[in-house]
């Protein structure tokens, strides 16, 4: 009986304990579980903070985007600028050469013009001593009047193309135009005068193509 009594006692102590250890399991459990409306809090803040993470990318995005456009509308327009001032300075270069090939195109035809009427000259000085050695009467000759048709020609033709002849008799002495190779004395003429011309001097435009050569009075 005693043992009986015995087994039955360690029995509800088991029971006891099993009892006791399962109401701290309960308790831990229902401390650790969040409640419902606690669940729901978090729930409510986890999407207010996904939708303002959701909300301020989209406006990252376009702020990057622009800056991003904006450096390469610079850039270009760099570009843009650095082209156009290079292509206006080639071509105040290209300017620029052209003025001085043709300036030097119009000296070297000035030139080879000046050597052609250089020799040509002779040819003029030999038809005004011929024609002013033909006498009154000889002049109505034919061949007189064509000689001086043709020396009338030629002279026509250079004046055309800018040979024109220096004025020396009776002008002032110019040793830029003249070249004086006798003095004389004349009360009648003023100093430093040109008394007369011996040589026709001809000038093509603006340049002396041979001087005239006189005698200075005084």
């Amino acid at each position: 009986m005693a043992e009986l009594e015995k087994e039955k006692n360690e029995d509800l102590e088991e029971d006891i304990i099993l009892e006791g250890e399962v109401e701290e399991t309960e308790a831990e459990e229902t401390a650790e579980a969040p409640s419902e409306e606690e669940e729901e809090t978090e729930d409510t803040e986890q999407e207010a903070a996904g939708e303002e993470a959701e909300g301020d990318e989209p406006e990252a995005e376009p702020r990057k985007g622009i800056f991003k456009k904006k450096e390469k509308k610079d850039k270009k327009d760099e570009q843009i600028e650095e082209l156009n001032d290079r292509l206006r300075r080639q071509m105040a270069e290209f300017d620029n050469f052209r003025k001085r090939t043709e300036k030097e195109k119009a000296q070297m035809f000035d030139m080879g013009a000046s050597t052609i009427i250089e020799k040509i000259l002779p040819v003029i000085d030999s038809f005004e001593r011929g024609l002013a050695a033909v006498s009154e009467e000889e002049k109505e000759n034919p061949f007189v009047q064509g000689m001086d048709k043709v020396y009338k020609q030629m002279t026509t033709a250079l004046a055309e193309v800018g040979v024109v002849p220096i004025e020396a008799a009776g002008a002032e002495f110019d040793p830029n135009l003249h070249n004086a190779v006798m003095h004389v004395e004349d009360e009648a003429l003023g100093e430093n005068v040109v008394a007369e011309e011996l040589q026709k001097g001809y000038m093509y435009k603006e340049t002396v193509v041979r001087h005239s050569m006189v005698k200075v009075a005084n």
